[in-house]
Order: structure tokens, then C-alpha cells, then sequence
């Protein structure tokens, strides 16, 4: 499910998750990722932007898409409505969000912008599981990005989002086989994102490499 400019979305694709349908809200750059990946794609049009706007009947309407192209694993991917509770109640445990900090500290929509305000020197990002508290699901993977003199929002976000289009994909990928085997047991990615000796970001094991 996307609203912006596909770059998330564009990243699960490359790591080869099975992606049956792409949702987006409006009419965005993600659409045409969709379209040049061969992945069925639908846009779902909010009817406002102003406080009349119906979340409850736009959710129940989304909820009634997603079952009717057999999905089961929803994955946010920048989408920008919030959803009321007849997504969390049919999908609940099963919809996966990114977040561009280690939650729970920055919530909301201006988390890289709190970061540098607050002049934390570590931020970094966060896929959890989505819930109808925004940005308080359970946690599933997280990755640290250091914060740097002279950093800005620009600069600090791409670090954040290069890292997060590794963290994510694999996630999803995990988490989709977890449910697959039957959820036993807490989630573990058992993954990390380092950098090689070229420092490229690269997902390996915990026992393969060294930590950053």
C-alpha cells in the first residue's frame, strides 16, 4: 500500500518479495513502479482530505478489496491515510509498517525533523506491526542510523531510507514465512544490516559479520 513515490515499494520488489496487488490512495509516482513490475495495481481514492472524511466506510471498502485478491499479508509502504479499525480487526498481526526512527521515540509524521531538533546522536528506523494506535504495534525489527554535525532533514532521511529499503524487504520476507509455519515462538529476523569492507549497506547474518 503506497501514496508517494514508489521508492519503498520499488526496494520490495528488487528483493524479490511475492507483491500480488499495490493499493494506493491517490495518484502517484508508485503506480507507475507498479505498472513497470507487471503487479496489479489499484487506486483507492479517498473522497476527502477535511474532517468529513469517512475513515471507517474508506477502511471497510479497502478491507473488502484486499479479500476479494485473496490477500494476506499487507505491507504499508508510505501509505498516507490512517485506517480505522475494520482493517486492524480482519488483518490484525498482519499488516507490516516501516517507521523512520527507533520507536517508540519520534512517533508521527515529522520523526526525522524531532530527531535533529531533540539532538539525539543515534536515530534510525522501525518495521512493526500496525495497530489502530498510530506507531505503536509491535516492534519486529530495528536498525540504528547515526546522526551526524551537520546534518540536516534531507541528508539524514536518505541515510534512514537506504537502510530501511534492506531492513524492510527482509522483514517482510521473515515474517511472511513466520506466519507461514505457524507463528510458534517471538519473531526473530535474525538479520543485520552492516556495512562491507566497500561500506555498502548489505543484510547478512548475525554470525557472518560485524555490527555498524
Amino acid at each position: 500500500m503506497a501514496s508517494g513515490s514508489g521508492t519503498i515499494l520499488g526496494a520490495i520488489l528488487k528483493n524479490e518479495v511475492d507483491v500480488s496487488l499495490v493499493v494506493t490512495d491517490r495518484q502517484c509516482r508508485a503506480i507507475e513502479v507498479a505498472n513497470a513490475a507487471g503487479v496489479p495495481c489499484l487506486e483507492i481514492p479517498r473522497t476527502s482530505y477535511g474532517q468529513d472524511f469517512d475513515r471507517d466506510g474508506y477502511s471497510r471498502r479497502l478491507v473488502s478489496v484486499l479479500e476479494d485478491h485473496g490477500i494476506e499479508l499487507v505491507a504499508m509502504a508510505g501509505y498516507g491515510t490512517i485506517l480505522g479499525a475494520a482493517i486492524h480487526d480482519r488483518f490484525g498481526g498482519r499488516i507490516l509498517n516501516t517507521h523512520p526512527s527507533l520507536l517508540p521515540s519520534f512517533p508521527g509524521w515529522h520523526a526525522v525533523e524531532s530527531a535533529l531538533a531533540f539532538g539525539v546522536k543515534v536515530t534510525g528506523c522501525t518495521v512493526h506491526l500496525a495497530t489502530l494506535e498510530v506507531d505503536a504495534g509491535p516492534i519486529l525489527a530495528q536498525e540504528a542510523v547515526k546522526i551526524f554535525p551537520g546534518d540536516d532533514k534531507e541528508r539524514l532521511h536518505e541515510r534512514i531510507k537506504a537502510t530501511e529499503r534492506l531492513l524492510y524487504p527482509a522483514t517482510i520476507k521473515a515474517y511472511a514465512s513466520y506466519l507461514v509455519s505457524g507463528a510458534a515462538g517471538p519473531f526473530d529476523l535474525g538479520m543485520k544490516v552492516v556495512r562491507n569492507d566497500q561500506g555498502v549497506l548489505t543484510l547478512n547474518t548475525y554470525e557472518d559479520c560485524e555490527e555498524f
